[in-house]
């Protein structure tokens, strides 16, 4: 079903194809673009390019058309299985792969791996991403559980609804964090002047996430890093990194939120690992954990630090 998106502009100068990915949660400035140079946006009733200049008082009209039909198709990828029985199979996901096919990402993804694994999956939920009973970010490494029926998945579903899994993510700060254990407690929602970022906001969704350091690391180029594990008791998009960022620590090579173009060790990504899931299996009911250690690119970054110096 095509969506139809009305904007006025209230500060002027900004280019039109970023001005509408910023206001249209989930759209890219290429997508925007594109739908620009197909006539899918108006501005004050006429068709305009992309490197338009918008006016305070403009009125935008955004039309996005229904998404094609996308067939997922397996693709044999290699996966790290960490646990795999009737019902369900745990992947230690690594950093670079995205959870399941969408606009930009058609192939490649974990969902397109595990269907070569698992060609059954197909029926299972969503027909776009089958299985998939929660996501990490393209760029955080680690643990993710995909349920192989209906069964599994609606069981898996229910006790992240009622927060009964428990989930550890190691995580390396900017700076110093202290006290050494610590909740943050603030609610999560759309950045409203940044559209594609989450904020603390007011209004947003309840999000809470418990943190104990780890590690505390002192430079020899003056910079201090935090070393924590954090438990996110809800599941709000980006919530470990926001939640850091909010407090003034966020997470080293985080190219959104973070505060520094630092690169530790050549480091590529956000310093965000899901090492630890503990959950009750949809047949037995029985409670299990598990972990996947931290993957090379990080080991390295904290090795480097720890050759640096360390204060305990």
């Amino acid at each position: 079903m095509e969506k139809t998106i009305e904007l006025r502009v209230s500060e002027d100068g900004q280019r039109l194809d970023k001005y509408v990915a910023q206001m249209v949660p989930d759209l890219s400035r290429s997508r925007a673009q594109k739908l620009i140079e197909e006539g899918l946006v108006k501005v004050n009733g006429g068709i305009a390019k992309p490197s338009y200049r918008v006016e305070v008082g403009d009125q935008i009209v955004v039309r996005i058309p229904p998404p094609e039909p996308l067939e997922v198709r397996p693709e044999p990828i290699p996966l790290d299985i960490v646990h795999e029985d009737e019902d369900i199979i745990v992947v230690n996901k690594p950093a670079g792969m995205v959870v399941h096919p969408a606009y930009g990402h058609r192939t490649g993804t974990l969902v397109n791996a595990v269907l070569a694994h698992c060609p059954d999956l197909a029926g299972v939920g969503d027909a776009r991403r089958p299985g998939i009973v929660h996501r990490l970010d393209k760029n955080t490494s680690g643990l993710i559980i995909v349920a192989k029926n209906d069964l599994a998945r609606r069981h898996l579903q229910r006790q992240f609804k009622r927060r009964e899994v428990k989930k550890v993510y190691v995580a390396l700060l900017e700076g110093r964090l202290e006290p050494v254990r610590g909740v943050i407690e603030a609610p999560i929602g759309r950045d409203k002047k940044r559209r594609k970022r989450m904020a603390v906001v007011k209004g947003g969704r309840e999000a809470h996430t418990e943190y104990r350091v780890v590690e505390y690391f002192d430079s020899t180029r003056s910079r201090s890093h935090t070393l924590v594990e954090a438990q996110p008791k809800t599941g709000r998009t980006h919530q470990v990194r926001v939640h850091f960022a909010s407090i003034g620590h966020p997470l080293v090579g985080d190219p959104v939120y973070g505060f520094r173009k630092q690169r530790l060790s050549g480091l590529q990504r956000q310093f965000l690992h899901a090492r630890t899931l503990g959950f009750r299996l949809p047949n037995s009911d029985e409670y299990i954990e598990l972990t996947a250690e931290l993957p090379d690119d990080l080991k390295v970054v904290l090795e480097e630090l720890r050759r640096e110096g360390r204060i305990t």
